[in-house]
């Protein structure tokens, strides 16, 4: 029961990051959306500060989750490229879509969650070389191949197609990085 009383906790903080922002929400915003007492909220975060860390938190564990399971497939290394930046294209649509308040999730300068942010795209980091360190790619060191697969995605953020336009972009960056089509395969 407790653990379904936070989730539900953590829901009404991100309801209120969606209309509010973070500086703007309170525990009485918090509160209210939950339907409990303050006191009551307090029962299951320490603070405010606590339940958006937590809401950050869990936003990049899900999407860590869905790259670490792709990446853990047998699918071929090109799959597994592109489910990670997919992963982190689908986040980051998901927050800057929800509201430009939640977009602040994202940004790894905050004191709040910052290390979070840096957390996951280091993971995420590790995860896309070991899949070209797998993949045998011999063009760049696969920590860097990782590196422009995820400057890939942060350029491809601002745009306002981003979803489309990454199959294209991941298959340009996949052809340089390990060779024709077929062969990534």
């Amino acid at each position: 029961m407790g653990g379904d009383r936070l989730a539900e906790v953590l829901d009404a903080t991100y309801d209120c990051l969606t209309r509010f922002g973070v500086r703007r929400t309170t525990m009485d915003d918090i509160a209210t959306a939950v339907g409990m007492s303050r006191s009551a909220v307090y029962q299951y975060v320490r603070n405010k500060d606590d339940a958006v860390r937590r809401v950050a938190g869990r936003l990049h564990d899900q999407a860590l989750a869905r790259a670490e399971a792709v990446a853990s497939t047998e699918l071929p290394p090109a799959d597994r490229v592109r489910g990670i930046l997919q992963a982190k294209l689908d986040l980051v649509l998901a927050l800057a879509g929800a509201s430009p308040h939640t977009a602040e999730l994202l940004d790894a300068k905050a004191r709040l969650y910052g290390d979070i942010c840096t957390d996951f795209t280091t993971r995420l980091r590790q995860l896309l070389a070991e899949v070209f360190t797998e993949a045998g790619i011999s063009t760049v060191e696969p920590t860097e191949a990782a590196d422009i697969g995820i400057a890939l995605v942060v350029g491809l953020e601002s745009t306002h197609d981003a979803r489309r336009l990454l199959g294209p972009a991941t298959e340009a960056l996949l052809t340089g990085l390990l060779g024709a089509p077929d062969a990534a395969r």
